[in-house]
């Protein structure tokens, strides 16, 4: 029985990704480091270390930093993208997502946001949604990154339920991989081609209908 949704915030929520890729591209090209365009998917979803580890990787500089030097260049990176999201409002808020909170809160499931960014309870106040979930994953308390499914299962273990009672949406590759890793039901949203691994596809967030969303659930068996 359906008791729960747990959300990934940037490509989901909110199109907060495009901060962190204008942040990162920045850092890249002061860095000398030409990104390929296949960059934005890769970056998406990641924690901050390990899209930083990518970005090098990209430009051969791996093994140039050390790893008080790597923190400090994410840090910068980092302080770009908090300006940056001062400018959020309700506005910013994808569209579909608020009709689907409220369609979950009249039907009584709890919610949870499991985002690998540190400036998630920041990013949920601007757009006036931070009151809407009853847990947020504090990424400090996790040991891996996505597809690990270790962010799942702690949204999961924080609203007190078990893998077959949850959703989870996710628009990344990896997102998806770590959501099924976590044995739970994974919506995914963007191209189906590169989040095949999902359970149900949608287009963007507009196409998210609960009682849809509700009904591929309980026709599918998750594992």
């Amino acid at each position: 029985m359906l008791k729960g949704l747990i959300f990934d915030l940037d490509g989901v929520i909110t199109d907060s990704a495009r901060y962190h890729l204008a942040a990162w591209n920045a850092l890249a090209e002061e860095l000398g480091i030409k990104l390929p365009a296949k960059a934005s998917d890769e970056l998406r979803g990641l924690a901050r270390m390990d899209s930083l580890e990518l970005i090098l990787r990209y430009g051969h500089q791996e093994n140039k930093y050390s790893l008080a030097e790597k923190e400090a260049l994410a840090a910068k990176k980092n302080m770009a993208y908090q300006q940056a999201i001062k400018k959020m409002t309700q506005a910013d808020i994808l569209p579909g997502i608020s009709e689907l909170l409220e369609q979950a809160k009249t039907n009584g499931l709890k919610m949870a946001i499991a985002s690998a960014s540190m400036n998630a309870p920041t990013i949920l106040k601007q757009l006036g949604l931070l009151k809407e979930f009853d847990a947020v994953v504090d990424p400090k308390t996790l040991s891996h990154g996505k597809p690990n499914p270790e962010i799942y299962q702690k949204a999961q273990a924080l609203l007190d339920l078990e893998a077959d009672e949850v959703i989870s949406f996710e628009d990344a590759a990896s997102g998806v991989a770590a959501i099924k890793a976590a044995k739970q039901f994974a919506v995914g949203i963007g191209d189906s081609q590169v989040l095949g691994q999902a359970d149900l596809v949608v287009s963007d967030t507009s196409q998210l209908d609960l009682t849809k969303i509700v009904a591929t659930f309980k026709s599918k068996k998750v594992g």
